[in-house]
């Protein structure tokens, strides 16, 4: 206790400029040597200053907002106070500290962080809990630094739809929901999303995001990364999320889409892609190709290149002189083409269609959609060609047996008397 006061003696007669050789006369022991009274002087100074430092951290003010690393200073039934920093005490609701099943979850001497929500004179409020100004200012260092914050859709409204972000209300329009046109806006709410803010003003009371920014930027991001894993020609697998008349969607990973065309569903000649694809469905599909296009990729893929060409394996029964089952596939005004096998067509001419008569349109013979047999004339497999024929299956001399046949009355093929021809002219009960 005599060394302190001796100490805050020393500090308040420096303060007011006394000679510090007749405090040393005064106070010091004459038996001391130099170096206690370097020592002594040097213990003087950091008390000089620690106390310095103290009158300093007692004059700080707080605000609201303010966040304080405090420590547990006593706990109380309903308040618990904690240090501030300065010469008040804070003061902590009991039940803001609490877990879900009711425990403190900090107890004597712990350090927390708190937020000021209340500072009047001596009476200081704290919570664990950011005040809205803390809210504000996150949001608005989001805005700044263009950081994605997460937000829940509350309802929707006209033009968009009310998410609460961090407490605060902001507005999200409908073109900015989603990368896709939106038809129920409904399922949307209750949601939560990651959001961009393209907006703040008037402290936070006014704020726009946007999750399709969003959307494309962890698009950009994931793009570039899949496009460096996966090249053209690779195999990948992917889901049916979406059908047009031109084609399916896929996607192949998170936020990454590829394009499988029409023509590129299958090897057979199809109109419309839910022949072979539905929703949802899960294929294995090969990447065609890999374009960039205004800051964005665009995948090609095939399904039908996932096979071999069917070109490549034409069965046995594909040969010249054969007679084969297919069907129609299309109607032109020089023929017909017909599907062998998936993927494989062959051509009947006009000229191939009839030998009774002369054929100008090919549908008058065939239809789209029908079975017919019909004899393989010609391969060119280089060319990917195959000549078929009708006629020749039912030749003229074919034609003649069957009408010979129907006139014999043994059916053995003979043309019998001339009476045998024209007999029904005489039957005069069939006449009747």
């Amino acid at each position: 206790f005599l060394l302190a006061c001796f100490k805050s003696s020393s500090y308040i007669v420096s303060q007011l400029k006394m000679p510090q050789i007749e405090l040393r006369g005064m106070m010091s022991d004459p038996f001391e040597n130099d170096e206690s009274e370097s020592s002594t002087d040097k213990k003087s100074s950091e008390f000089a200053k620690l106390l310095e430092d103290s009158f300093r951290t007692t004059r700080k003010s707080l605000s609201i907002g303010d966040k304080i690393h405090s420590e547990i200073l006593s706990v109380g039934k309903e308040d618990i106070f904690v240090s501030t920093g300065t010469m008040h005490d804070g003061i902590v609701r009991r039940k803001e500290l609490l877990d879900a099943d009711g425990q403190l979850i900090c107890k004597l001497g712990d350090w927390i962080d708190l937020y000021v929500t209340q500072a009047r004179g001596a009476e200081i409020y704290l919570s664990p809990r950011p005040t809205g100004k803390n809210i504000a200012d996150n949001l608005e260092d989001a805005f700044d630094q263009m950081l994605p914050v997460e937000g829940r859709v509350l309802e929707v409204c006209k033009g968009g739809f009310r998410v609460s972000i961090h407490g605060k209300t902001a507005f999200c329009p409908i073109s900015q929901m989603d990368r896709k046109h939106i038809e129920t806006p409904e399922e949307y709410v209750g949601k939560r999303c990651e959001f961009m803010i393209t907006q703040f003003s008037e402290s936070g009371r006014n704020i726009i995001v946007s999750r399709r920014k969003f959307l494309d930027e962890q698009r950009g991001i994931s793009e570039a990364a899949f496009v460096e894993e996966h090249k053209a020609g690779s195999l990948i697998q992917g889901k049916v999320i979406r059908i047009e008349k031109f084609g399916a969607f896929l996607e192949l990973t998170s936020g990454i889409e590829g394009l499988l065309h029409l023509s590129e569903l299958s090897w057979s000649r199809i109109t419309d892609p839910h022949e072979v694809v539905q929703l949802g469905q899960e294929l294995n599909v090969k990447i065609l190709r890999v374009e960039e296009k205004d800051g964005r990729f665009m995948i090609s893929l095939s399904l039908k290149q996932v096979e071999e060409q069917p070109w490549h394996r034409l069965p046995s029964q594909i040969q010249s002189g054969h007679v084969v089952e297919g069907k129609v596939t299309r109607c032109m005004k020089f023929g017909a083409f017909v599907e062998l096998i998936p993927g494989v067509e062959g051509l009947i001419p006009l000229s191939e269609m009839s030998s009774s008569k002369r054929v100008l349109r090919s549908d008058e013979f065939v239809h789209e959609g029908e079975r017919v047999t019909v004899m393989i004339k010609e391969i060119q497999l280089a060319e990917h060609r195959i000549l078929l024929s009708l006629k020749d299956l039912t030749g003229p001399q074919d034609a003649s047996r069957e009408e010979w046949k129907a006139f014999s009355p043994e059916g053995s093929g003979s043309l019998g008397t001339f009476g045998d021809q024209f007999r029904h002219l005489f039957d005069v009960k069939k006449r009747r």
